[in-house]
């Protein structure tokens, strides 16, 4: 087991050695946002297979000892993979009624079989968050939850907790507002001017999703004319939103705390966040940035995580942050407060990124014809995964989408490590080039 995870398991168990039941629900969001109205016409997705085919991640987060949850199992190939890392796999369960489209923890409610399997693991129930489905599990099990029930994650991910947060705790905002209301919304709007650029967020939307730039009159009139259309229509004047103004970045962050059941609050890592379109692409680690920027990062751990344990969280929570072109750190820009995809990294990074070294998390999009084995991923990359160069943390997404109609599109999450950028930067091109032969 490594260190990290210890970590993880004494601040929210009290224990080190607490056997884990782990559910990776990438999904969690989704049902948080239920309850919450969006934009019109670019709300939250359903979630899809390839996010629930991320669950997998857990499988090197996960101990001897502790008890993953599956929809399916790993591929054989990958488990040997995992053991040759020098990691013990934790015990997989994959439910006996899986169904397409359902989350995994609906599919282990719906099996009798699995529930009572849980229940005997006699350990404690950590999902990625609570959601009202992750609570039936843990009653059903009979299995305590390791953080807190659904209504406290879904309040505190508001993106309207987040910048609320922010102004309680006398930290840099970005320049924005907090609606509620088609009424406020529409106010913002009004006070747009040419050449400004505003960024419109779902109060849940993630990844890109439930995200809008208006750069443009036009688009500005465009949205507003089509948010009274909606609340005319329905007679449902909501709309939870936060309006932001875009600054110029050198670069996001991504930092991680978390905050244990006594109140304590740890500064775990920052890594810089790699984003495009708002979607996250991937992390770099480590991040340059100098001491004076480090310590509002921990100054803004000890808010964030003080506010969050008033607040009734306790767990791991990722925050996001900016550094501006000027300089300047803009150390809160959201709170997810949840596992993160940095969270499924810490054991790989303890275990297997040397001192000094310089370490990417990514995942490489493939349009394949057929669904591939994890034999194929080491034929083609060979050398780069027997040096460790290049680490594989999650395949089942690959094949995630194999049921539709070929070709179908496929990820494969990585992490690389690299004595330098200069020779991290190869080695990504390497990679990119040798992963590209599987879709010929």
């Amino acid at each position: 087991m490594t260190g990290y995870l210890r970590a993880i398991k004494s601040a929210l168990t009290g224990s080190p050695d607490t056997p884990l039941v782990l559910l990776c629900n990438f999904e969690a969001e989704a049902q948080w946002a239920r309850r919450h109205v969006g934009l019109p016409g670019v709300g939250f997705s359903a979630s899809t297979d390839m996010v629930h085919r991320m669950e997998e991640l857990g499988v090197l987060l996960a101990g001897p000892g502790d008890t993953l949850v599956l929809s399916h199992d790993l591929d054989p190939g990958f488990r040997s993979y995992i053991a040759e890392l020098g990691f013990e796999p934790p015990e997989i369960v994959v439910p006996s009624d899986v169904r397409p489209g359902r989350s995994t923890t609906d599919n282990a409610i719906a099996s009798p079989g699995t529930v009572d399997r849980l229940t005997r693991t006699g350990g404690t129930l950590l999902p990625m968050g609570t959601s009202e489905a992750e609570q039936k599990l843990a009653a059903e099990t009979g299995l305590p939850l390791a953080v807190p029930s659904a209504e406290v994650f879904e309040r505190v991910n508001s993106k309207i907790y987040s910048r609320r947060l922010v102004e309680a705790a006398g930290l840099r905002p970005v320049p924005g507002y907090c609606c509620e209301t088609a009424d406020e919304f529409l106010a913002v709007l009004d006070t747009y001017s040419d050449g400004t650029t505003l960024v419109v967020k779902d109060a849940y939307g993630v990844s890109g999703k439930g995200l809008l730039v208006l750069d443009s009159r036009a688009k500005v009139d465009g949205l507003a004319k089509l948010v009274r259309r909606r609340a005319t229509r329905t007679g449902d004047g909501r709309l939870h939103v936060v309006v932001e103004h875009w600054l110029p970045k050198r670069f996001d962050l991504n930092y991680q705390l978390t905050v244990a059941r006594d109140g304590t609050i740890t500064y775990d890592f920052v890594k810089q966040a790699l984003t495009e379109g708002g979607v996250h692409k991937g992390h770099l680690s480590p991040v340059d940035l100098p001491a004076r920027q480090h310590e509002e990062l921990r100054q803004a751990v000890d808010a964030v995580g003080t506010r969050l344990f008033a607040d009734g969280f306790h767990g791991v929570a990722g925050v996001d942050a900016i550094l501006g072109e000027d300089g300047v750190l803009y150390p809160v820009l959201e709170i997810n407060a949840r596992l993160n995809m940095s969270t499924y990294q810490g054991g790989v990074t303890e275990r297997l990124v040397p001192p000094g070294h310089v370490c990417l998390a990514r995942h490489y999009p493939l349009r394949l014809a057929a669904p591939i084995t994890f034999a194929d991923v080491r034929r083609v990359l060979g050398p780069l995964l027997a040096d460790r160069s290049v680490i594989v943390t999650c395949f089942g997404t690959v094949n995630a989408n194999a049921s539709g109609e070929p070709p179908f599109d496929g990820r494969l999450y990585t992490m690389l490590v690299a004595p330098d950028r200069t020779r991290l930067a190869g080695l990504d091109s390497a990679a990119t080039a040798a992963l590209k032969t599987l879709e010929d």
